[in-house]
C-alpha cells in the first residue's frame, strides 16, 4: 500500500482544515498573509492554529503591509 500524506497536522496526526482556523485581525494586516508561497502560509496556518484558543494572538513574523 503506498499512501499519499500531504497537508498540515497537529501534534496528535489529526489533519488540519486551513479553511477553519480563525484568521485574527492582525493576520489581514500582515504583508505574509495570502501570499503564494505555500512554505510560508503553511507557517502562517500552523502559528494561527496554535493560538487559536488565546486571548491575545501574537506573531513574531508579523509585517505590516
Amino acid at each position: 500500500m503506498n499512501e499519499t500524506i500531504s497537508g498540515i497536522y497537529d501534534d496528535d496526526g489529526n489533519k488540519i482544515n486551513p479553511n477553519l482556523i480563525p484568521v485574527p485581525g492582525l493576520c489581514i494586516t500582515c504583508k505574509s498573509y495570502s501570499v503564494e508561497d505555500w512554505e510560508e502560509n503553511i507557517f502562517c496556518n500552523l502559528n494561527r492554529f496554535d493560538q487559536r484558543n488565546a486571548k491575545e494572538f501574537l506573531c513574531g513574523a508579523y509585517e505590516k503591509i
